[in-house]
């Protein structure tokens, strides 16, 4: 099939799933834990090549933060409960659109401060997370215990956005729906300029 290209699409977003294959950051497996899919990571960072290459707009959702972290040569925790101090927990058991825990914005000129003012309650999916960022992303959010929840494009690419949580279930929050909403909004500027060829 060759590589993947981003031609035909008006932005790429990078959903949630498995854990990004630690070897991509220079690390080996530590733990059971640890559950990757190594065709989707070499898949999803070809398509992000593609898409950076064509100034796409981009959207990142759990994993999807964290392969983008990746992708610019950052690292992840493996296992938070292992790797750090960290007593927030950050996998909720149950009922995926309930917020369990804070986000605080730490860029007013993100985009991300165009969803919602100061702080929004979020729901929490992932036992991994950015350790050392990547270059080329600024954190735009931080949860209550430091960790890095949102980043975007630390220079004046397009539109970069990558959030730790899930937005997509809880879509019914206003603040939530905004962040699809400016994607979109992206989006369509891209299919009306490839209209006018």
């Amino acid at each position: 099939r060759g590589r993947p290209r981003a031609e035909a699409y008006d932005g790429i977003l990078f959903a949630g799933g498995e854990d990004v294959d630690p070897s991509l950051y220079e690390e080996e497996k530590k733990y059971e834990s640890v559950h990757t899919d190594r065709a989707r990571d070499d898949f999803e960072l070809a398509l992000l090549d593609s898409a950076l290459e064509r100034r796409l707009p981009i959207l990142g959702i759990c994993r999807g933060i964290q392969m983008i972290n990746v992708k610019f040569g950052g690292t992840l925790y493996q296992d938070l409960k292992t790797d750090t101090a960290i007593e927030l927990n950050h996998r909720q058991p149950d009922n995926r659109t309930q917020p369990i825990h804070a986000v605080t914005l730490t860029d007013p000129e993100s985009r991300l401060a165009d969803a919602f003012q100061g702080s929004c309650r979020v729901n929490s999916l992932h036992h991994q997370a950015i350790k050392r960022l990547g270059r080329g992303l600024k954190v735009t959010a931080h949860s209550e215990d430091g960790l890095a929840e949102a980043v975007e494009a630390a220079d004046d690419y397009p539109f970069l956005m990558a959030v730790q949580w899930h937005p997509e279930e809880m879509a019914s929050v206003p603040e939530q729906r905004k962040i699809f909403e400016q994607f979109l909004a992206q989006c369509r500027e891209v299919a009306a300029r490839r209209s006018q060829g």
